[in-house]
């Protein structure tokens, strides 16, 4: 079985080769030049440029690159589970239903299931990772799907941005929010529901923010010593270094992985944010 992701799902380039998981990369513009995430740019020069005033477009897989894909899949009568990046924020996932309805009018017996995972980031990043768990155990792609779906229902995900501005700049928040936030220091804590960035409340102070991250993930999360969080940052290592101490302190889950906000994100969200992801239940 075929396991595929898009770049949205903000895991290392390295984790799709050593777990055969095909890549689609989202697609990121600086200026006149348009690059492949993961495989043309790397999210530090993503930020570098938004630092110097710049605003990275995003756009997604293109059509193409689905075709060459799922064709591919079909010509070697293999099954296949994309795990594709939020409705809600992205056309990728009708993109990828409208190119698998066109290859079925040629390839019939193309085998391919298309989850909208309602997850941006890492929150997306978890469910590749669950599913790839599950298909090195042999589980077939019933059972996958079903754990998958499970899980798209049950993701939190909590993130405080440092500078609204750059949210502005992509549209995210309105400017007189972005600037009145600058003026008091506030920090905004958001979350995603059914597929949609939705703010949840405002705290003033790093150190406030980071404490009410934890706090909240106490609230939201279920039996969080049995699971696997993950941490992403904006070029702020620091940051997550202290978030995943507070963590471990706490919760003392199996374990904690921290990973850089992937270039598609981070044009969207800028340096600084942070970002944590986990389940509101388990099973």
């Amino acid at each position: 079985m075929k396991l595929i992701a898009d770049s949205a799902c903000d895991l290392p380039k390295s984790f799709f080769e050593e777990n055969n998981v095909q890549l689609l990369p989202l697609r990121v513009q600086i200026e006149d030049k348009e690059y492949e995430d993961i495989v043309g740019i790397h999210p530090l020069e993503v930020y570098e440029a938004i630092r110097q005033g710049q605003q990275p477009k995003t756009s997604q897989v293109s059509p193409e690159y689905f075709l060459r894909v799922f064709e591919e899949l079909a010509k070697e009568g293999e099954e296949g589970l994309y795990i594709a990046f939020s409705s809600a924020l992205s056309g990728t996932y009708s993109t990828a239903v409208m190119m698998r309805e066109q290859l079925l009018e040629t390839y019939p017996d193309l085998k391919l299931t298309i989850i909208d995972s309602k997850c941006a980031s890492l929150g997306c990043g978890l469910l590749v990772k669950e599913a790839v768990k599950l298909r090195d155990n042999r589980e077939d792609l019933a059972v996958i799907e079903e754990k998958i779906r499970f899980n798209v229902e049950h993701m939190e995900h909590l993130f405080t941005v440092e500078d609204l501005d750059y949210m502005a700049r992509g549209g995210r928040v309105s400017k007189a929010s972005a600037f009145l936030g600058g003026l008091l220091n506030i920090k905004p804590i958001l979350h995603v529901e059914n597929g949609k960035l939705i703010p949840i409340e405002k705290i003033r102070s790093h150190k406030k923010v980071i404490k009410r991250l934890v706090d909240l993930m106490e609230e939201r999360g279920d039996q969080l010593d049995e699971q696997i969080i993950a941490i992403n940052h904006g070029d702020v290592e620091e940051v997550a270094i202290e978030l995943k101490q507070l963590i471990e302190e706490r919760f003392h889950p199996r374990a904690i992985e921290i990973h850089l906000i992937g270039s598609t994100i981070g044009a969207h969200v800028g340096p600084g944010t942070i970002g944590i992801y986990f389940l509101n239940k388990l099973s």
